[in-house]
């Protein structure tokens, strides 16, 4: 089969590859959508933090059952969204019901080859039912995921004031949980065209352009007193430091972003702030279902948020172009089959 394989960073090469073998307890899957993720961007520029090379990209994955053992609740012919979060099962965090941090976590497309490619098989408990979905819907559902997990991390209530750090994918379905969950959010962004697609596609009513006075900006916007729930979704570690200012007394921050470096914070300021700061990693199987259920509703304007289009074969040339070319381009999907 064909694949798409990251040989190092700046090295991208089409191969053909063995063809997946089921596991007893595995779904085979034909591939049929994959998001490009930011860290699928990441590992192209060798600034990854988990990744060994070579290595299968594709974690945003959406597909058709092949084949499933004879006990399973899959039909062939079944679309279905696959979770990429591999877990052990019996570490200290699977076993509280947080496989999403497991502390043998293999992801699909990081530790583990991934899914940009034909044919993947994964285990049967990583497969949901795509319900109403289409292959385009179905393959946004991770992406979506994280920011429904950080929401629910964030233990949001109706009416809190929201700020959003960062209107790529994964801030701007941050913003659409807050949104959902009913708080009073705001974006802030650098790039006047993010925040002016966040607008238009109905996703927030009020921006904050970043700059020499941000800081200001965020107390102008809040009447001198920050924001009681605060998301940074940058994976920039200065806007990740920067972010402990704009929250509000008794307010939390919610990093869903990671960088390779140490992010580091004014002890005072946070004590007498009494914040929480939250980590989220990746998502949840109630995550997933979800964002299923927000789409099947028609709650999410994903049309719009699905940019730019590619095969697998045009991967190597397009995914290069679009690390750089970065204007217009909120989510890059690869038609496979």
């Amino acid at each position: 089969m064909q694949a798409v394989v990251c040989r190092a960073p700046g090295e991208l090469t089409i191969e053909e590859r063995p063809e997946p073998e089921r596991g007893v307890a595995e779904i085979l899957v034909g591939v049929r959508r994959i998001g490009i993720c930011g860290t699928d961007y990441h590992i192209y520029e060798g600034s990854h933090p988990y990744l060994q090379y070579p290595r299968i990209m594709g974690h945003e994955l959406s597909g058709e059952v092949l084949e499933a053992p004879p006990d399973s609740t899959f039909d062939r012919g079944q679309i279905v969204v696959i979770n990429p979060y591999l877990s052990c099962g019996g570490c200290v965090a699977c076993r509280n019901g947080k496989p999403n941090c497991c502390t043998r976590i293999a992801v699909l497309g990081v530790h583990r080859d991934g899914g940009m490619c034909e044919r993947i098989s994964v285990p049967e408990t990583n497969v949901y039912p795509a319900g109403r979905l289409t292959l385009d819907e179905a393959a946004s559902v991770e992406f979506l995921a994280i920011g429904a997990h950080a929401v629910a991390r964030s233990r949001l209530k109706a009416g809190a004031r929201t700020l959003v750090i960062g209107a790529g994918p994964i801030g701007l379905g941050s913003a659409l949980f807050a949104s959902l969950a009913g708080g009073d959010v705001t974006i802030l962004d650098r790039d006047s065209d993010r925040l002016a697609f966040a607008t238009q596609a109905g996703i927030v009513a009020k921006t904050i352009e970043a700059g020499t006075r941000t800081l200001e900006r965020v107390l102008v916007a809040t009447g001198g007193e920050g924001f009681g729930i605060v998301f940074d979704a940058t994976g920039n570690r200065a806007s990740m430091e920067a972010a402990f200012a704009y929250v509000a007394h008794g307010g939390s921050l919610t990093l869903v972003s990671i960088v390779t470096e140490s992010v580091t914070f004014s002890d005072p300021e946070f004590h007498k702030r009494e914040m929480t700061v939250f980590g989220s990693r990746n998502a949840l199987r109630g995550d997933f279902e979800t964002v299923v259920a927000a789409i099947e509703s028609g709650r999410l304007p994903l049309p719009r948020m699905l940019t730019h289009r590619t095969r697998l074969t045009g991967v190597v040339a397009d995914l290069p172009r679009w690390t750089s070319e970065k204007k217009g381009l909120m989510k890059a999907m690869v038609e496979v089959g």
